[in-house]
């Protein structure tokens, strides 16, 4: 399961992991959403639903270029520095490769549709 995600002149892919909360995420698709930086390390932006928490498990394999749903919130989550888990993440999978687009400041429309 794959996604491409376009905003400004950048694009990236992520390969979705196979949990309920990532079919839930397939499942809203194609979306325009808002993406925005949050702290440091992330970019987010809101669904226009939560995902289900059905299945979900704490992690502690952090990586840069996770995608995650922070569940109290309803919001995407892009990691492109180090970050830490905390309760009410749940990873929903991976960028494939360069982390580069998601560096880029500031507030976009975003695309996201399924990639095959």
């Amino acid at each position: 399961m794959r996604l491409t995600c376009r905003f400004a002149d950048q694009s990236f892919d992520v390969t979705l992991n196979d949990s309920r909360a990532a079919r839930d995420l397939l499942s809203l698709l194609p979306l325009e959403l808002t993406i925005e930086d949050y702290a440091q390390n992330e970019k987010i932006a809101y669904l226009p639903r939560k995902l289900t928490e059905q299945g979900a498990t704490a992690f502690s394999d952090e990586a840069i270029g996770d995608v995650c749903t922070y569940a109290p919130w309803g919001n995407l989550v892009f990691f492109h520095a180090p970050y830490r888990y905390s309760r009410g993440l749940i990873r929903l999978g991976q960028v494939e490769g360069d982390i580069a687009p998601l560096k880029l400041r500031g507030t976009y429309p975003l695309n996201v549709i399924s990639h095959g």
